[in-house]
């Protein structure tokens, strides 16, 4: 089975070629959703943020809110690598569990969506790492579009890795800035070449 670890930055469209590899036959899975499990009540990411952050993360019924936490962390990068070295080795372990039953269950394509795989330098453990790109102006603009405020955009932005640096380590590239229908060109070519 191919893993393909599939990364990019805020808003660059990662879900959406997500979502059509998934339509294309891939097995999908998304670590963002891996760590919202994670801070649900008696989850292991719960322990891990208060014990690091203490009530600062806390919502009203004493549960992590993952909205104080991003607050915490994007503007505070200690806070941040402290989190990150105590989440992602759980978020890693439940990505492999994840391949071994996709290829038990027959899957040829595997996909982990991990929005910070090359930040966590996990590229070594896919087969291939898929990055979507795409301009700034774009994605602070889909970001806006959905209600989110500007500047929490270009805060997160600039905490994660740029295009530029992210490239070198991918093994394929889709550039996110034309229409749907020109995305779904690109998966499909991308998604074939993987299967020949």
């Amino acid at each position: 089975m191919l893993r393909i670890g599939l990364t990019g930055g805020l808003a660059s469209g990662k879900s959406t070629v997500a979502s059509l590899l998934a339509e294309l036959g891939a097995a999908v899975f998304d670590a963002d959703r891996i760590v919202a499990q994670l801070y649900e009540p008696g989850g292991a990411g719960e322990a891990v943020a208060k014990e690091l952050f203490g009530n600062a993360v806390e919502d009203e019924r004493g549960g992590v809110d993952r909205a104080r936490i991003a607050r915490v962390v994007f503007g505070d990068p200690a806070s941040r690598r402290s989190l990150e070295a105590r989440i992602h080795p759980l978020v890693r372990e439940e990505i492999e569990r994840r391949f071994r039953e996709a290829e038990s269950l027959g899957f040829s394509i595997a996909v982990a969506e991990a929005s910070q795989l090359l930040e966590a330098e996990t590229e070594d453990r896919y087969d291939r790492v898929l990055l979507v790109v795409a301009p700034e102006s774009e994605r602070i603009r889909r970001w806006s579009k959905k209600g989110r405020d500007t500047a929490d955009a270009r805060r997160r932005m600039a905490g994660q890795l740029s295009p530029e640096d992210a490239r070198p380590r991918a093994t394929d590239v889709i550039v996110n800035d034309g229409s749907i229908e020109e995305l779904k060109r690109k998966v499909q070519a991308l998604f074939r070449g993987w299967t020949k």
